[in-house]
């Protein structure tokens, strides 16, 4: 252990270690922000579409049974 080159290689294979897992959290903290941005995205289009409904079905409650708001 008192080899320069052995040191070396030491210093080489935890710089390449600390940079491959540096490397993996970057690309899996990215993809999991996009995969939530998509479903965030995803909800508020199903919350447009269910406001909607809810206006269709009043408006149809309103034409069937007479109710006046």
């Amino acid at each position: 252990m008192t080899e320069p080159q052995v040191w070396v290689l030491i210093g080489v294979f935890a710089a390449i270690m600390i940079g491959g897992f540096t490397l993996t959290t970057t690309l899996l903290l990215r993809a999991m922000k996009s995969g939530f941005e998509t479903v965030d995205a995803k909800f508020e289009v199903l919350n447009v579409k269910l406001e909607h409904l809810d206006r269709d079905v009043s408006a149809l409650m309103r034409h069937t049974f007479g109710i006046a708001e």
